[in-house]
């Protein structure tokens, strides 16, 4: 077996220094649909794919996006229960900030209050890790900017990054696509395009979510489905979904 008895506890280091549940739990995020973001000096964007609803499902509910507070939002990817435990502490501490400081918290310290978190449940007995990746992006003080945790607890910041199954896919399409400088509206069609790339030719609009924030008036805006079928469509022509190899 794998972990040769070292996965039976979240404390124990195999002897080549690995922690197998947190191996395990990555394996969940890199096995889950793909979650993208991207910033720019113009803004924000997250994108995510979500699975596949029943036909009565509304689709307008999203467990993929979530909005934290007005300058700050999220795009998970893994077991999304989890990720509602870490979206409820990032909105109690972007609202203690706001009441402490009379100011919108800084991302970089969101980052690492839920880094923390999610690193104190790999060394104590009796949990497990957070099965969950998430991507936070916002516009603070200090302008736009996007990081990635991932279930260890470390965390980095980044300008495009990606997580889930096709990760890859989704940042190979839009790497040569990203500048620092581009516009919010074509940031927006940057983040479809990695979803198309992600998944093909099963892409279709109904199953993307997207939220962005402007960096003028850092609001966080949830897409509606008529906007992402809009920008779906453009990116769709620009960059067509390509057939997957056999």
């Amino acid at each position: 077996m794998p972990g040769m008895g070292y996965d039976r506890a979240i404390t124990v280091f195999s002897p080549d220094g690995r922690l197998w549940q947190v191996d395990y739990a990555m394996i969940m995020v890199n096995n889950s649909p793909t979650a993208l973001g991207a910033s720019s000096s113009n803004g924000v964007v997250l994108a995510g794919v979500e699975k596949k609803t029943d036909a009565l499902q509304d689709r307008s509910f999203s467990h993929k996006i979530f909005v934290i507070d007005e300058h700050v939002a999220a795009a998970v990817t893994g077991f999304t229960s989890d990720a509602r435990i870490l979206i409820d502490v990032a909105r109690q501490e972007s609202q203690m900030n706001r009441l402490l400081y009379d100011e919108p918290i800084d991302m970089n310290y969101l980052a690492r209050r839920l880094g923390d978190i999610m690193q104190s449940y790999t060394q104590n007995a009796g949990v497990r890790p957070f099965g969950v990746s998430l991507i936070i992006g916002g516009v603070d003080l200090l302008g736009p900017s996007i990081h990635q945790l991932d279930p260890s607890g470390i965390y980095n910041r980044y300008f495009l990054t990606a997580s889930g199954v096709n990760k890859t896919e989704a940042l190979d399409a839009t790497r040569q696509l990203y500048d620092k400088e581009v516009s919010l509206e074509a940031l927006k069609e940057l983040a479809l395009a990695g979803m198309i790339a992600s998944n093909k030719t099963e892409a279709t609009p109904d199953v993307i979510r997207m939220i962005y924030i402007d960096a003028k008036d850092k609001q966080a805006v949830v897409a509606k489905e008529e906007e992402i079928a809009t920008i779906f469509e453009k990116a769709a022509k620009r960059h067509p979904p390509k057939a997957p190899e056999k």
